[in-house]
């Protein structure tokens, strides 16, 4: 059986068992969810349920909540509703801390996809405490209202921005996007040890690392090299690129699911829409399947 056909065996399998009933999907979390600094921010939001609705420009997000929704669409998958609840520069902690807030998510949910902040704790970068404990808390409040709800923690990637620079400070500090992901991903490792409830890892930081390894993506936005890859980070070496978010939404694709990225290939519209090329976004494809086989 040739690979192209073992892709579609398996697409159209996870199709049957998809299409039974509608699903829900909540997307929360903050900045590098909704697309900052990128094209993907402003991309198809009227296909995503913004839960905090308009902002002061009449504007809500598309950013990978709707990547996603429109791969689902591209894939035959008609049955997904995709909600956002993001907020810039938040962690898991925060969603407790604003009664309307917290009443606008605290519903009986499929799927939800979340994260802390990128540094595990922003007032103590490197410190997996407070991600340990309010991802306990934010399980409890999903699964005690949806106790069939698939929980996933997206593990961030690794910042250029506190590796890299003169002034970076902290833990990070003159090591490689390499180590802060999977110090991150460590993190969230130890987030399911503790609370097994959750259906798994979102390896985003882990995909991040690999397409730099594989000579896809730059390493260092800062050194000029590395003209002829694509760079996975906006101009703050902070925030994802059009090609991050890209790759994160094939990833929460993947695992959400449960079908094959490299199945999109060819029929993503959502590539040309942000300026990836038809190479570089099967390359990406290549890398957040790669990467969600490295992680079962």
């Amino acid at each position: 059986m040739t690979k192209r056909r073992i892709i579609l065996t398996a697409t159209l399998l996870a199709l049957s068992m998809a299409g039974a009933q509608a699903r829900t999907v909540l997307f929360l979390g903050s900045s590098m969810t909704y697309g900052a600094h990128a094209a993907a921010q402003h991309y198809k939001p009227e296909l995503v349920k913004d839960l905090n609705g308009p902002n002061a420009q009449g504007e809500t997000y598309g950013g990978v909540p709707a990547i996603f929704k429109q791969f689902t669409l591209e894939a035959g998958l008609g049955d997904y509703e995709v909600s956002s609840q993001l907020v810039g520069g938040k962690g898991l902690e925060y969603w407790f801390t604003v009664p309307e807030t917290l009443a606008r998510i605290n519903k009986p949910w499929d799927v939800v996809v979340m994260h802390g902040f990128s540094t595990l704790d922003q007032g103590k970068p490197g410190d997996r405490s407070l991600l340990l404990s309010s991802s306990k808390d934010i399980a409890r409040l999903f699964l005690d209202k949806n106790p069939k709800a698939q929980l996933y923690l997206f593990a961030t990637w690794g910042r250029p921005d506190v590796i890299f620079p003169a002034t970076a400070k902290g833990p990070w500090k003159d090591t490689s996007v390499q180590k802060m992901g999977q110090d991150v991903h460590a993190a969230y490792q130890q987030v399911m040890k503790e609370e097994p409830r959750y259906a798994g890892i979102v390896p985003v930081g882990l995909a991040f690392s690999r397409a730099i390894d594989t000579g896809i993506a730059d390493g260092n936005p800062y050194d000029d090299l590395g003209a002829s890859k694509v760079n996975l980070w906006a101009y703050d070496s902070y925030h994802g690129s059009n090609y991050g978010y890209y790759l994160e939404a094939l990833l929460d694709f993947g695992k959400i699911t449960g079908l094959d990225p490299r199945s999109l290939d060819g029929k993503t519209r959502v590539a040309e829409a942000l300026g990836i090329s038809p190479a570089q976004s099967k390359a990406l494809m290549q890398v957040a399947y790669d990467t969600l086989q490295a992680a079962k």
